[in-house]
């Protein structure tokens, strides 16, 4: 299932966040534990790849649609959810961008404060309607 493929990538960005450096046997791990198919796991790997090669760009994306408070602020939740959901908008051509937004929220909800759902919610809706 996509939703457990997507999870198993929001890990990996979360921990980005922190330092980590995606190595392929921590994504080997991940994708075990989850119990991913090939499928699953080729889809997840485009998500992570995408989120790697366009870090920065996806970041400053991200920084420019939250107005109203500085982004440091936002909790590294809800920014992994973002930047996955992101990543899957800009460079995945096979998922609708309500499909991202609609799976970013629920891991915000799942991983994060009582708010972050509707936080991910409106900043992702932000972006695809400008």
């Amino acid at each position: 299932m996509r939703s457990d493929a997507r999870e198993a990538a929001f890990k990996i960005i979360f921990a980005d966040l922190f330092g980590g450096d995606g190595e392929k046997n921590f994504r080997a791990a991940l994708y075990k534990q989850a119990h991913l198919s090939e499928e699953e796991c080729a889809f997840a790997e485009r998500i992570v790849d995408a989120f790697f090669r366009h870090k920065e760009e996806l970041s400053a994306e991200i920084a420019s649609s939250v107005t109203r408070f500085a982004d440091y602020r936002i909790y590294p939740a809800d920014r992994a959810a973002l930047l996955l959901a992101l990543a899957e908008i800009r460079y995945l051509d096979d998922v609708p961008p309500v499909v991202s937004v609609s799976e970013a929220t629920a891991l915000a909800r799942k991983y994060s404060t009582e708010r972050s759902a509707d936080f991910v919610n409106g900043v992702l809706g932000g972006i695809i309607n400008r």
